[in-house]
């Protein structure tokens, strides 16, 4: 009973400091899922340009995971944080007033930097606060959270910019982001262990090539698990708004309407999700969850207009959903508290290499063959997560040892 309560008093410190942000962060990536792609090809450019530009984001974010884990020796998650969603403000709002393809190439590279302040240090945040007998279900509902503000936010593109302009919705991401930064300001309680460590005294501890050095091994193994997982992810992403518009000759609206009814059932699995990584283990929701998400890529080619591709795209949403917080959850429990932040700006770094390849791979197998091979092909990387999770990675869930009977605690045998 006391760890139930214990749980939901955390979540309710959370709302205003981390869960009311990240839903503002969610929504404003959401508004981007269905216009970007198609806004990238009014610039009349190619395939594997587009995949260049859509994997912008996710480029910046690879070169700033480490720095920004180790921003977080030196100065306080909450101002990391506030840093992060500043840049994504600016970079977002400015899409709004570019002309060529290069200047949003240039904005998008921008935003992930932001993007990798901000998560690397709402993931430190989220890891110092909780346990490990909680934490699935404190970060599923943020999972659950980041998944609400994606079934709006498309839907919500999708009828602004069919009625308004394909740009107004850079302008309401900006907004929204300056929002976050608000209430990241007023309510984020600074880190009660934060030690600001002089710049010399990181150099001459060399924090992250001790990190690298101490916990290679579970990099590697659960790392390689959460790359391929991030990378079947991110792709759904891009194949389902490109496979409408082109394959199925869908507008705008319509696809927005798909990946909102989609998130839909994303949601719907978010605390159960947290409830099976703390009860069962994360292993438990992480392998049905990604062989799903697996199955519902083969079936993407199969779907000849806009009710199969519904379909389809409810069913990797709700193979999504049983994922919830599962890779975050993972990276806190496996993450050193001595160095917390050099270990999830790598880990981060690991995921963001999935989330930046996923988008290259579909532009350039579309561009060499077609968007039904591009489909199948990241059908794989969701098969190789499940082999990886299963044969390769521990579970991290440490459940207390049981009471021993009461004969052994007095010393008698039966």
């Amino acid at each position: 009973m006391h760890a139930r309560h214990s749980t939901r008093t955390l979540l309710n410190t959370l709302i205003l400091s981390f869960y009311i942000p990240s839903a503002l962060f969610a929504i404003s990536q959401g508004l981007l899922i269905p216009i970007l792609p198609v806004y990238l090809l009014n610039f009349g450019v190619s395939y594997t340009l587009v995949g260049l530009v859509l994997a912008g984001e996710g480029i910046g974010m690879l070169f700033s995971d480490i720095p920004a884990g180790m921003l977080l020796r030196r100065f306080d998650h909450k101002w990391v944080m506030i840093m992060g969603l500043a840049s994504l403000a600016v970079s977002v709002i400015s899409l709004f007033f570019t002309t060529t393809i290069y200047s949003v190439l240039l904005f998008r590279l921008s935003a992930g930097f932001g993007a990798a302040l901000f998560s690397v240090s709402r993931h430190a945040y989220l890891a110092e606060v909780s346990r490990v007998g909680n934490r699935g279900r404190v970060i599923s509902v943020f999972g659950g959270i980041m998944r609400v503000g994606k079934f709006i936010g498309p839907a919500a593109s999708g009828v602004i910019a069919s009625t308004l302009n394909i740009k107004v919705p850079f302008i309401l991401v900006g907004v929204a982001c300056i929002i976050a930064l608000a209430f990241v300001f007023i309510f984020t309680p600074s880190s009660e262990s934060f030690i600001n460590t002089p710049t010399e005294d990181i150099e001459k501890k060399n924090h992250l090539w001790n990190t690298i050095k101490s916990q290679y091994k579970v990099l590697l193994s659960a790392g390689s698990g959460q790359f391929f997982a991030q990378m079947i992810r991110q792709a759904k992403l891009v194949i389902i708004p490109l496979y409408a518009s082109q394959e199925l000759g869908l507008d705008v609206q319509a696809i927005g309407l798909i990946m909102s009814v989609a998130q839909a059932f994303d949601v719907l699995l978010f605390y159960p999700a947290g409830v099976i990584m703390d009860r069962w283990g994360r292993k438990y929701a992480i392998i049905p969850s990604f062989l799903i998400q697996a199955i519902g890529m083969v079936l993407i080619p199969l779907t000849t207009g806009f009710p199969g591709l519904l379909f389809v795209s409810c069913v990797i949403a709700f193979g999504n959903g049983l994922s919830s917080g599962t890779m975050l959850t993972m990276g806190a429990d496996l993450a050193p508290e001595n160095a917390r932040g050099e270990f999830l700006g790598l880990w981060r770094l690991i995921g963001d290499s999935g989330i930046t390849g996923a988008p290259l791979i579909v532009g350039g197998i579309a561009q060499i063959l077609v968007l039904p091979a591009a489909a199948i092909a990241m059908s794989v990387p969701g098969f190789i997560t499940v082999l990886v999770y299963i044969f390769f990675v521990p579970e991290t869930l440490k459940k207390p040892l049981p009471a021993a009977p009461d004969s052994c605690r007095q010393g008698t045998t039966t």
